[in-house]
């Protein structure tokens, strides 16, 4: 395994129902910037593929969206981790773009700009439009309880994926770590 590709909101950081619209919203879900650089320390890349929809409905601009990265990217570095790529869906739900999840554009544009298939890739997302767009490009659908998890692991039943409480204990799986 060299690459693992995660959502943002509800995966990396808390969601919010009125979108995450400032570097200051930002919050980070714990464990999560730790579990990052663990996985950055084991050689593994981390890409994050995230719908940010907030932009195609005019709540904060493309340079607003660049600062609140910049501050996520500055907390993962101060745990010892970094991300590979970020790449981001602006459109609204009604634009009816390939990018949007659960299409999987932005898992696509991460494929090609890594020249590989996502086959077996852990796509590690909170929602079912996460999972769907995994499944869709091969990829390992894992989800999450932290953020929509919960209400998507409900919705699913028996149809959901492996699934773990938050990105820590699914890093520790990916790792092959006994949890404590």
């Amino acid at each position: 395994m060299d690459l693992v590709i995660l959502d943002r909101d509800g995966v990396i950081n808390a969601d919010r129902a009125d979108f995450v619209r400032s570097p200051a919203q930002w919050v980070p879900v714990p464990g999560s910037l730790e579990a990052i650089a663990r996985l950055c320390a084991a050689g593994i890349r981390v890409a994050v593929a995230t719908n940010q929809s907030g932009i195609g409905r005019g709540l904060y601009d493309e340079a607003t969206l660049a600062a609140i990265h910049r501050r996520m990217e500055s907390e993962i570095a101060k745990h010892g981790g970094h991300l590979d790529r970020i790449v981001y869906c602006p459109h609204h739900p009604d634009d009816d773009c390939a990018c949007r999840k659960p299409r999987p554009g932005l898992l696509e544009q991460l494929a090609a700009s890594y020249d590989r298939s996502l086959t077996d890739v852990p796509c590690i997302g909170d929602a079912r439009r996460d999972l769907e767009a995994a499944v869709a490009v091969g990829a390992r659908p894992m989800l999450v309880l932290t953020g929509k998890g919960r209400e998507t692991l409900d919705a699913l039943g028996n149809a959901a994926p492996e699934y773990y409480s938050d990105l820590s204990t699914a890093v520790d799986r990916l790792l092959g770590v006994d949890p404590p």
